[in-house]
């Protein structure tokens, strides 16, 4: 094990998976001699050379849709989106070609495509460059989801993507690249879609906690543990598919749940996964389930109004809080 940042383990992952594979490459704005503005693959363009890192126009749908193409002719690329709030820009690519693609050939086309999203508020971005956008994809069948909240998921499920033969979203959160955690040296350690990580065990109330929220979770667990309330906080990793057995198994043990996400509330991801529990675990619920996400307005500017529409660990501890109460 070693300790990198979240940048350095995206990084670590792609270098592996293009040293094992000469058939994957690089490609979107400013990886190659930039760097990446994110600085994510720094030093990526002198291992590999400008014909598998490669810089793009300013262009979404130009990069996903070439990135589908070189797929369907047996290529593995990671294509990487600066901000996901331009995602649909390289909508029809992603919802009507990449998704659909295998299922309309009967199986016989793959699309081992990897695009990789940054995703949530860096501080005064403002509107257009601020936006959680997970969920605006969890209605599409076909495409699998990524939200890595550590540096060792973010490898494991980085390394997993680029070798499946489906289209993967793989978001990073821009304010977690900086985040250190342990990493497992080894060039062949993987992450299964589909299988959520218990970060933290407790009786009272369960957090279920996505992104950069698995952050703020652990720090209200640590304040109302010296309250007496013992929190258990789960992160999905994957929110397609979705490891529902552990979500399930976690609420029968503390009878109440959260789900906290960055993305704005209305039609967050929390929607899809109080569904599932309000129809597979709903007899062991003692109280409602709340949902915590950034208010339904555009994310502003200014630091203070942005404070106040993003969610925090505040406003998990006092969701806690009122559950417990009830």
């Amino acid at each position: 094990m070693r300790e990198l940042t979240y940048s350095e383990a995206v990084r670590e992952a792609m270098s592996e998976e293009m040293r094992r594979d000469p058939s994957t490459f690089l490609m979107g704005e400013d990886v190659a001699v930039f760097g990446g503005v994110w600085g994510v693959s720094e030093g990526m363009l002198a291992e590999f050379g400008e014909e598998r890192v490669r810089d793009t126009p300013i262009s979404e749908a130009a990069i996903i849709g070439a990135g589908l193409g070189a797929a369907l002719v047996g290529m593995r690329p990671i294509v990487e989106i600066m901000f996901g709030d331009f995602l649909m820009c390289g909508g029809d690519q992603i919802v009507n070609q990449a998704a659909k693609a295998r299922f309309m050939s009967g199986g016989k086309a793959h699309v081992p495509l990897t695009i990789r999203v940054t995703t949530g508020a860096p501080g005064s971005a403002a509107a257009q460059h601020s936006q959680s956008p997970e969920s605006w994809f969890m209605n599409v069948p076909g495409i699998k989801i990524a939200v890595p909240a550590t540096p060792a998921d973010a490898k494991g499920l980085l390394k997993t993507a680029v070798r499946g033969a489906d289209p993967v979203l793989f978001f990073e959160h821009k304010m977690l690249y900086g985040e250190t955690g342990s990493v497992p040296e080894d060039a062949d350690f993987t992450l299964p879609f589909g299988q959520a990580s218990v970060v933290r065990e407790g009786s009272d109330v369960t957090i279920i906690a996505i992104s950069i929220m698995v952050r703020k979770a652990l720090a209200a667990a640590d304040l109302l543990a010296g309250e007496g309330i013992s929190v258990e906080v789960i992160d999905p990793r994957t929110l397609v598919p979705l490891d529902k057995e552990t979500l399930i198994q976690s609420v029968a043990k503390t009878s109440r749940v959260i789900i906290a996400h960055e993305a704005h509330l209305r039609s967050g991801p929390g929607a899809e996964i109080a569904a599932v529990l309000a129809e597979e675990a709903v007899e062991y619920l003692d109280g409602p389930v709340i949902r915590i996400g950034a208010k339904n307005v555009p994310l502003p500017y200014s630091p203070v109004l942005e404070n106040f529409v993003l969610p925090g660990t505040e406003d998990i501890v006092a969701a806690v809080r009122l559950l417990v109460r009830r």
